[in-house]
């Protein structure tokens, strides 16, 4: 369990998931050097926002948004988003990313993420019946009016049911 995760479950005793989410990627040093910023979080954790605005910690050459800050602001958030949703009965993790820049960004970038209950129903549902499978998930960055897309992230993320997991795990283990 990392030090985020044992923060996590303590102070989820006195506050919502959803503060603790917010507040907790916003003061975290891996996220903070991304210079995005989360601006809100629904109860449920369905629904989270991100503002990643343009300034001189992640200005480029040619003077647009680095595109590594593109892709830190929005990288961690779907996997530890869904771990959150789905609890401690699976596993999930990150399996690839591919990020496809559109345009060069020299304006303050805004990104959803989103999950529905059916989606979530039938991501249960799959690992119900397949032990473990891999979902992609796409993030957009775009300007405040959501007119404009600067960039699409697509992550590959593995769930697994984590007993189904750990037994893989020890097979794996017992071979090496």
């Amino acid at each position: 369990m990392s030090i985020y995760q044992k923060l996590t479950k303590i102070g989820s005793k006195f506050f919502g998931k959803d503060l603790l989410f917010k507040h907790g990627f916003n003061l975290s040093p891996m996220y903070r050097r991304s210079t995005g910023r989360i601006i809100s979080v629904s109860k449920d954790l369905m629904d989270i926002s991100v503002r990643l605005p343009i300034n001189y910690k992640n200005r480029n050459y040619v003077n647009s948004i680095f595109g590594g800050s593109m892709f830190s602001a929005v990288d961690p958030i779907p996997m530890v988003q869904l771990m959150n949703i789905l609890g401690e009965d699976y596993v999930v993790w990150d399996k690839s990313a591919e990020i496809l820049f559109k345009r060069p960004a020299r304006e303050t970038l805004f990104a959803d993420f989103m999950y529905s209950h059916d989606e979530i129903e039938k991501i249960k549902q799959r690992v119900a019946s397949e032990n473990e499978i891999t979902i992609i998930k796409e993030t957009q960055l775009m300007d405040k009016d959501k007119s404009k897309v600067f960039c699409v992230v697509n992550k590959t993320i593995y769930v697994a049911n984590k007993s189904f997991y750990k037994k893989k795990r020890s097979k794996t283990r017992s071979k090496s």
